[in-house]
């Protein structure tokens, strides 16, 4: 037998009704994302669970260090596993503010050789806040507005956030947002190592703490 609501009760299942079709797959994304805590890819004491180099790469003062005494070719020191979705916080110094370095991510080892494929984080010299496409385009993708003068520290601690979910990166140094990219090439790996980079060249020494990584949700943002 069928029976008429009262007002009230047909007013609220109506709201809650149309409140179910508010909440998309991006908003459950984000809301499982903030669930995830951030984790240390750094114990602050030795490599564990990164390798490269350790004639140029060490643990020194609760940093991770690149002391190169002049290189020929670029050198990575980069973790035993690889992240998809994720946001990658880490803070770093260049000494004297000489130099190139950058921060690889969704990459790989070039099999047989020091080089690492993909994207970086780029810093140092003209490129600082910039997103580089490391030994594959060999490009960059995306130039960091002229603002980021306003807020960067060449010689002493700065603040790089990495967010990669999907085809969206984006690159925030500093509290400045500078790179928000859509990956147009589906090819293009979505998931990869991370790896900290000093450039080949003259002596340089670069600086890394608080290295923390939260993984994400791999649903639609």
């Amino acid at each position: 037998m069928s029976r008429t609501l009262s007002h009230p009760v047909a007013v609220a299942l109506a709201i809650l009704g149309a409140s179910a079709f508010l909440v998309g797959p991006g908003d459950v994304a984000r809301s499982e994302d903030k669930k995830v805590e951030a984790v240390s890819l750094f114990n602050g004491k030795d490599l564990t669970g990164w390798e490269g180099d350790t004639k140029l790469w060490k643990v020194e003062d609760g940093m991770i260090v690149g002391d190169s005494p002049g290189i020929k070719q670029n050198e990575f020191l980069a973790t035993r596993k690889t992240y998809a979705d994720f946001e990658l916080s880490l803070e770093f110094r260049m000494r004297e503010g000489q130099g190139n370095s950058g921060v690889q991510f969704r990459s790989k080892r070039e099999v047989g050789t020091s080089a690492v494929i993909g994207y970086q984080a780029d810093l140092g010299q003209q490129y600082w806040g910039c997103l580089y496409d490391e030994h594959r385009r060999n490009k960059v993708l995306v130039q960091a507005p002229p603002a980021l003068a306003d807020v960067l520290k060449k010689e002493g601690w700065n603040t790089y956030i990495i967010r990669a979910k999907g085809d969206h990166i984006t690159l925030t140094l500093n509290g400045l947002k500078t790179v928000d990219y859509r990956e147009p090439d589906e090819t293009i790996p979505r998931s990869g190592i991370i790896a900290l980079q000093i450039h080949s060249g003259p002596a340089m020494r670069m600086e890394f703490r608080n290295i923390r990584i939260r993984e994400l949700s791999s649903k639609a943002e």
